[in-house]
């Protein structure tokens, strides 16, 4: 890789040759605007926000699709051209139709308009006696995605993403001038697995979710970092969550997190949708008060004990159950065949196996089969212990589901705890705990030293 030096605002930088100025303003923390740029997408060069002023240029030059140069000097707010009044000249363009209805906009808090905007200081207008030029608004494209065509500065953002991330090309621009617009090809809706990302690309509240729309202000979230259990590649997610008044916490939407080893920029609707059942149908208490005992006896008058083990849970908790077999001489058991959908891989993030941390499973050599002969049973939340036979079953879970057992133990979710999963690509990320109940579900880690085991 060869280096240049690149000079902004008289700081000298050592950037990769022919990469571009915006990557380095970026990635420095340089203040500049942009509504048509993103990382995964390239440059387009539409929208003119990014100018900037580079020694020896007569004329402003957009940073998106300006490769940097040794020796290049760059002035990323204008020194002897007026770079931020252009910048807010063309941002005025982009309002002249922009609907003002930023208080029931989902997008308020964190629109890129919105914050250029007060940025740049228009508050005073320009334009009277004029009506605004109006589009259709509350257009369901599908796959939960809405579109209001008033609010859209036509970045093209969502429409390069279908043409050259997802590759499947439902939406296009349409008409010229005031009347261009954004909108599916004829006879199509917008429907692939990867569809909701246009709704975090887009800079401004042109494309909401059909799933967090009124839910919630943004600026009440807060925002945990964490991963996708929906299947093996962990892709990194936000949880955005939220505790009202007199309720308990909430999870109000999952949206991706940037991780260029793991999922890049993206993550699936499914994943994104998976949020919904993690906290319903909780296991809140236990059958039985007295645990303990229930355990120890079963324990000691079972003559073969089974232990299953689900592969949603933490490596260090499937660690800590495998020592745990091996004490009281239990074979340990992970049936994979319940995890496998064939149909649900994909070329792009999406694994076959729709469980976290099947990688850990199969690297333990955990037995893949139902157990068989156990008078036994003491199941680690696996949903496949509906399906076994056995005397005398103990399990602990995360949610209800119907089964006969001796003694029934809550555990918490993986929001709701820390610790680490190995993605299918072999790769173990370590996730802090998210959200805290009002009264806390307590861990495997927790009920072993309750238990004594």
């Amino acid at each position: 890789m060869s280096l240049v030096k690149v000079t902004v605002d008289n700081n000298t930088y050592e950037v990769e040759k022919d990469s571009l100025l915006i990557d380095l303003l970026i990635k420095e923390n340089l203040r500049v605007p942009y509504f048509c740029y993103h990382e995964a997408l390239g440059a387009d060069g539409n929208c003119r926000m990014c100018m900037v002023e580079i020694e020896g240029q007569k004329r402003p030059q957009i940073a998106c699709d300006t490769p940097v140069k040794d020796g290049m000097v760059v002035y990323s707010q204008g020194k002897k051209l007026p770079i931020k009044k252009i910048r807010r000249d063309i941002l005025e363009l982009e309002l002249i139709n922009h609907p003002v209805d930023c208080p029931i906009c989902d997008q308020a808090g964190e629109c890129s308009l919105q914050e250029y905007y007060m940025e740049y200081g228009l508050h005073d207008s320009h334009m009277y006696g004029l009506d605004k030029v109006t589009h259709h608004k509350h257009i369901d494209l599908g796959s939960n995605v809405m579109l209001d065509q008033e609010r859209c500065v036509l970045c093209a953002r969502c429409t390069r993403f279908t043409a050259n991330i997802t590759h499947t090309h439902e939406l296009g621009i349409v008409g010229r001038g005031d009347e261009a617009h954004i909108t599916t090809m004829p006879g199509r809706k917008l429907d692939n697995p990867y569809a909701m990302n246009v709704v975090d690309l887009c800079p401004v509240g042109a494309l909401t979710s059909k799933d967090f729309r009124f839910a919630q202000r943004v600026w009440f979230l807060e925002s945990s970092e964490s991963v996708c259990t929906h299947c093996a590649k962990n892709c990194n997610i936000y949880i955005d969550h939220n505790k009202l008044k007199y309720q308990d916490e909430n999870i109000y939407r999952f949206r991706p997190r940037k991780n260029l080893e793991v999922n890049g920029f993206f993550i699936c609707n499914e994943g994104r949708l998976s949020y919904k059942n993690l906290l319903n149908n909780r296991m809140i208490k236990s059958t039985h008060v007295n645990e303990k005992d229930i355990l120890k006896n079963s324990i000691e008058k079972a003559k073969a004990i089974a232990v299953l083990v689900d592969a949603s849970l933490f490596n260090e908790e499937i660690e800590m159950i495998k020592e745990f077999s091996e004490k009281i001489g239990a074979k340990l058991y992970c049936p994979q065949d319940t995890y496998i959908d064939e149909e649900f891989e994909d070329d792009m993030l999406r694994s076959k196996y729709k469980i976290a941390n099947i990688k850990t499973i199969q690297n333990l050599n955990i037995l893949d089969e139902m157990p068989k002969d156990a008078d036994l049973v003491i199941n680690f939340n696996h949903p496949d212990i509906t399906k076994i036979d056995s005397k005398e079953i103990i399990s602990f879970q995360t949610h209800k589901f119907e089964l006969e057992t001796i003694l029934t133990i809550p555990i918490a979710t993986y929001v709701e705890n820390s610790g680490s999963f190995t993605n299918i690509d072999g790769i173990t990320q370590h996730l802090k705990k998210a959200i805290t109940l009002n009264e806390p579900i307590p861990t495997i880690a927790q009920w072993f030293k309750r238990l004594e085991l």
